[in-house]
């Protein structure tokens, strides 16, 4: 998967930008604020989900714009096929509404995740082992759809009859017991697909990282637990879950959440090397150890769809030593696919092996690097 071309309109501190990519590596440099990390998460809006910041829809349109933003992309999928019109953006009458539009048609969100497969790493993410339970189920999530496409749908289907829920509990007395039947019925149907991809996903990148040396970049080993940190011995069945939520409708409606099922699971890491669980270990192990697994997770995409997905970089190079950014460079140039890096300095890329397409960005302006 190649983004052949990108542009963007009122998008940050983008009012106008046209960039044309090749396959292979493209290194975007500049000052701090110059907007870099801007272009990437574009990018990223042409992925089912909320971008890599997660921002709201109107604080990405440019400020002092008048109406709403847009991003276009084209996107190159093989060699004999022709390329594909990818776009996404708000309209000033519904700025909270997302548009897409595939080929020109009118289309879902979630129909992006069939046609390109995106991987994100950034400064943001480097403590996400030690960070919040639902930080990693996003994460993990993420590494799902890449792989599987349908799990957008299966996600929002599950956290709609979640909030339907919810609201029926919060006066239990005069629920009626039907319609929590019903709902529990589809948690339970999207329930189980979500565990059953996210399980089908893990074991594929478990094999893929456990073909991997421990260095340069630090090997992790995966699991999945449950809400008090178990491991995850057997799958999520559908009707365990629905007899789960049944039973805990009173717990549920005092907590005010459900407190048991899929979306109560977490990611657990541990240093392949040492033993210690990623939390425990040093601030540069866990990067390492993050960096691998989306290395890792590139070639499990690329073997499982057949394509390889884009990567999306920040700063990730500024904040390896000379012998593991060789060693990025080599691994990302002899995969294959395309990989988008930023750094504030354009001799980071020197070193990188070719073809390279180079962009300086200035104060949301763009020009070859």
């Amino acid at each position: 998967m190649t983004l052949t071309r990108l542009s963007l309109t009122d998008f940050r501190n983008h009012a106008g930008a046209d960039m044309v990519a090749a396959a292979g590596l493209v290194a975007l440099h500049g000052d701090n604020g110059a907007g870099k990390t801007n272009i990437l998460e574009a990018i990223s809006l042409l992925a089912p989900g909320r971008g890599l910041r997660r921002a709201a829809l109107p604080d990405m349109v440019r400020d002092g714009a008048s109406g709403g933003f847009a991003v276009f992309a084209e996107v190159q999928a093989g060699v004999d096929l022709p390329p594909v019109a990818l776009g996404t953006g708000t309209e000033p009458a519904y700025p909270g509404r997302r548009i897409v539009r595939i080929n020109g048609a009118a289309a879902a969100a979630t129909a992006l995740g069939e046609w390109l497969a995106i991987l994100w790493l950034t400064p943001a993410m480097d403590r996400l082992f030690v960070e919040t339970a639902g930080n990693r189920r996003r994460f993990l999530d993420r590494l799902v759809l890449a792989l599987d496409p349908r799990h957008a749908q299966h996600s929002n289907r599950y956290e709609a009859a979640l909030r339907a829920r919810g609201k029926l509990l919060a006066d239990l007395p005069a629920a009626d017991a039907g319609w929590l039947a019903s709902l529990e019925a589809q948690l339970a149907e999207h329930g189980a697909a979500m565990d059953a991809a996210r399980q089908h996903m893990l074991a594929a990148l478990s094999a893929e990282l456990a073909a991997l040396p421990d260095a340069p970049f630090a090997r992790p080993l995966l699991t999945l637990v449950d809400s008090e940190g178990e491991v995850r011995s057997a799958p999520h069945e559908i009707e365990v879950l629905k007899s789960l939520f049944a039973s805990r409708r009173r717990i549920d409606a005092a907590a005010g959440r459900a407190t048991a099922g899929p979306h109560r699971d977490d990611l657990s890491a541990v240093h392949a090397a040492t033993g210690r669980a990623a939390a425990r270990c040093s601030t540069g192990e866990q990067k390492a150890m993050l960096l691998s697994l989306v290395l890792a997770h590139s070639d499990c995409v690329a073997r499982l769809r057949g394509q390889r997905p884009v990567l999306l970089l920040d700063e990730v190079a500024a904040h390896l030593d000379p012998l593991r950014r060789g060693a990025l460079y080599e691994r990302l140039a002899g995969q294959g696919g395309q990989a988008w890096l930023t750094g504030t300095e354009a001799a980071l890329f020197d070193d990188m092996p070719g073809p390279v397409t180079r962009f300086h960005i200035a104060g949301g302006r763009i020009g070859a690097g």
